[in-house]
């Protein structure tokens, strides 16, 4: 009776840890929002997460493209179905901002953004930077080849990343990601 007891307790002590276990993996996975069609291109935000917290003035940012070739040797070159590059553009949220507008500000097509300061200038995006400046960018997004940029010397306050998937001539396609960052 004492051994069927105990046994019984141990199988519920280990069902409850598995159940535990699968809550708290499940809860600290990313959120990705993967598209309805198959096929469908998407980014992966690797970091920085949404609502992340650097503790330096510079963060790596690094996405995985989905369903999305990423083309360095076709850059500047006719549209090919499929391939391209990245186009990242960084802006800080104005301090003047309200939480409504903040709340707003996240769809990046969407007509309620609040736009601040671009830092895609070669003094914060370094490489990517330069080559914005080179073909007429810069103030408006940084352009990729590959999934990351590295942003440096950025002051404090929240900043809004959007990573929109590019045609190889440049042009923007409706594939993007957003996510946000604060520098304390």
């Amino acid at each position: 009776m004492r051994t069927r007891i105990l046994a019984v307790l141990g199988a519920m002590l280990l069902i409850g840890g598995s159940v535990l276990t699968a809550v708290l993996v499940k809860g600290a996975e990313r959120h990705v929002v993967k598209p309805e069609i198959p096929g469908t291109p998407y980014i992966d935000v690797i970091s920085p997460r949404d609502g992340s917290k650097p503790r330096v003035n510079a963060v790596v940012v690094k996405v995985k493209v989905h369903n999305f070739q990423l083309a360095p040797a076709q850059f500047g070159k006719a549209p090919q179905l499929g391939e391209g590059s990245l186009r990242f553009s960084l802006n800080k949220v104005p301090e003047s901002a309200d939480e409504s507008q903040i709340e707003r500000a996240n769809s990046p097509l969407g007509s309620g953004r609040v736009i601040g300061r671009s830092f895609d200038f070669p003094r914060f995006s370094g490489p990517n930077g330069i080559l914005a400046h080179r073909l007429g960018t810069e103030n408006k997004y940084s352009p990729a080849t590959q999934p990351q940029i590295y942003y440096h010397n950025l002051p404090t306050g929240l900043f809004r990343l959007i990573i929109v998937l590019a045609q190889n001539d440049g042009t923007p396609t409706p594939y993007h990601a957003v996510t946000h960052f604060r520098i304390e």
